[in-house]
């Protein structure tokens, strides 16, 4: 069969599964309210948690670092691509997240494939839940140590993994908040487990920083955990941050490791320097604006609350992220669009992103979103009529 001819035919096949993914344009900047096709709609599906994206500081910060340090870091960090402003929020990330180091990378997904390499081979094992973000999946499968998925947050089952397996080193990973059904992996059990049998914890903390913990450090401040508990932190800068990338803050001999053998660190080009000025003022203010995190968890109760009494059975989740679960994917397709046409944005997460069955909208809030807009949401659920 032609290539082209297979490539036609795998495509199809996806329309027909309900499963085709295609792109919309926003004509306007990210916010709880954006511009598609000349329609204005009220945003539930961004990352943008604490509405940092477009905030007027974070934007002039982003001017004032292109105008002094140019548009692009013009090559990798190991040649001459680490400038001034990385090495400033890299500083500026490790004394927020109690660290002795943190190093940056170019994208989160970046970030999880280099370590998991750099610090696991053949002969190792690395132990993974179910419902890990597909980097840390890839992550690995590139180690090329074995890989055992344990059922999800189930910390029983890992016990029983963790026992079976000797020889090589063993490291345990984790999404801290997990991004299609913002539930929380259970931290300080699997904490215990790695101390219990010499393994290693590494937590992405992708959609838990800037929002858990009064000071916005994420779900390890949740649990009070401490980074003997959990040596391997990474977080992104382009989700409660407001702009891109991503670090691993660690101990000193970890990022020096990372710095010598993590290969999507060393061969790829540092992120702009602007895009680090600009982050060092988001990071100021996800700890200054403690008022973000709080409207935050106040719109969400408002929005179960209203949920509990459409008859919607929601998850536990007490983070920005609610998944209403619908099945299918043709019938979260269609209330998406549903939702469209009253003004609403929210996309349909269909598998492979999450299992079979499991087809659902991803409502996510954020702190500028105001409670009329969250009302709307509930009005346009009961006017959909979707089924809970």
């Amino acid at each position: 069969m032609a290539l082209i001819e297979m490539l036609q035919q795998n495509l199809a096949q996806r329309h027909a599964a309900n499963l085709y993914r295609q792109r919309q344009v926003l004509d306007s900047p990210q916010g709880v309210v954006v511009e598609v096709d000349g329609r204005r709609y009220v945003n539930f599906s961004s990352n943008d948690y604490l509405g940092l994206a477009n905030h007027p500081e974070v934007v002039r910060a982003f001017r004032a670092g292109a105008a002094q340090w140019g548009v692009g870091s013009g090559a990798a960090h190991l040649v001459t691509g680490h400038q001034a402003p990385h090495h400033a929020l890299e500083e500026e990330l490790a004394e927020f997240t109690g660290r002795s180091r943190a190093l940056l990378f170019s994208t989160g997904y970046m970030a999880n494939l280099g370590v998991v390499s750099a610090l696991l081979g053949r002969g190792d094992t690395v132990y993974e839940d179910r419902l890990n973000h597909a980097s840390l999946v890839d992550a690995g499968l590139l180690s090329r140590a074995r890989l055992r998925r344990y059922r999800h947050t189930d910390a029983t089952q890992l016990h029983e993994q963790l026992a079976q397996v000797c020889g090589g080193n063993k490291l345990i990973v984790t999404d801290g908040v997990f991004s299609m059904d913002g539930d929380l992996a259970p931290l300080p059990k699997l904490a215990h487990l790695a101390l219990q049998h010499g393994a290693w914890l590494m937590v992405d903390d992708a959609h838990g920083l800037g929002v858990l913990d009064k000071m916005g450090r994420g779900s390890l401040a949740h649990y009070q955990l401490n980074s003997t508990q959990v040596p391997v932190l990474m977080g992104t800068l382009g989700k409660a941050f407001g702009t891109f990338g991503a670090f691993v803050a660690g101990s000193e001999e970890l990022i020096e490791t990372l710095i010598q053998q993590a290969r999507s660190y060393i061969y790829t080009t540092a992120l702009p320097p602007a895009v680090a000025e600009a982050t060092r003022t988001s990071l100021r203010l996800v700890q200054a604006e403690s008022w973000r995190r709080e409207k935050l968890l106040s719109l969400v109760t408002r929005f179960r609350t209203g949920a509990a009494q459409l008859g919607h059975n929601l998850p536990v989740s007490e983070t920005p992220i609610q998944p209403l679960l619908l099945g299918d994917a043709a019938n979260a397709l269609q209330v998406s669009q549903r939702l469209r046409e009253a003004g609403i944005l929210i996309s349909a997460i269909r598998p492979p992103t999450v299992p079979e069955g499991s087809a659902r909208l991803r409502i996510t809030f954020c702190a500028e979103h105001t409670e009329e807009q969250v009302d709307g949401l509930l009005d346009a659920l009961a006017t959909c009529r979707v089924s809970p």
